[in-house]
């Protein structure tokens, strides 16, 4: 049985905060133990709520992971959010500046030290009425083609229910159900090759990633995705 990954004291900290408050919902995962239990891993997931890194972290650390977050820099600023995000070594992404590139540096890093980097491509919560993925940013399949790790897709459904992003409603009963439903990792080898800064390679890249994730949420939501095609970058 593989021991949990050591994550310190932030780290603790977030579970006792965390646990507690993800624990009004119902949880079911699916293929939970497609996680690695040691090594890098990079989880490509969708986004549908300002509640899902809370809920994704502590999904992760059920699996016995420490996961890296790429998040907002504004967030170190937090009262209570930004002691934890910058103690347990999650990756602060400043957007719009000329740091911005530095994020995706560390993310590279951590892959580097054995480490769980998550990632939602989409940049923000999807926009889209329903709830589907929509267009993504190329900085997840630069990770992916540039470190030789497993990529797993992960859909999470449930989140956007309990607590709406755009109307700013919080909705815990009657009580909802969490599913997070991962993927057997994405074969990239027919990538891996050549340069692997293309902006046509990075766009490909993207969209077998997200297509994927949206294939899994489809089942989780037993719906059929829309034809759209939802990994098309911005």
């Amino acid at each position: 049985m593989a021991r949990r990954e050591k994550g310190g004291f932030w780290v603790g900290l977030a579970a006792v905060l965390f646990y507690p408050l993800t624990g009004i919902a119902r949880r079911v995962f699916v293929g939970a133990e497609k996680i690695p239990r040691q090594g890098p891993a990079l989880l490509v997931m969708n986004h549908i709520s300002h509640l899902d890194p809370v809920v994704d972290a502590v999904f992760v650390h059920r699996q016995k992971r420490v996961p890296r977050f790429l998040y907002k820099e504004s967030l170190q600023r937090a009262p209570i959010l930004g002691p934890i995000v910058s103690g347990s070594g999650q990756i602060p992404v400043s957007r719009g500046s000329a740091a911005a590139g530095d994020s995706l540096k560390a993310a590279h890093q951590a892959l580097e030290e054995g480490k769980i980097v998550v990632i939602y491509p989409e940049g923000t919560i999807t926009k889209d009425p329903a709830g589907w993925p929509k267009e993504s940013f190329t900085g997840a399949a630069r990770l992916a083609l540039q470190n030789d790790v497993p990529v797993i897709p992960i859909a999470r459904w449930g989140t956007n229910q309990l607590f709406n992003g755009y109307t700013k409603k919080f909705t815990p009963f009657p009580r909802k159900t969490i599913t997070h439903s991962v993927g057997d990792p994405i074969d990239l080898s027919a990538y891996r090759g050549g340069n692997t800064r293309s902006a046509s390679k990075l766009r490909e890249v993207t969209k077998v990633m997200m297509d994927e994730v949206t294939r899994l949420l489809g089942e989780i939501r037993h719906e059929e995705p829309p034809s759209a095609k939802p990994g098309d970058p911005a």
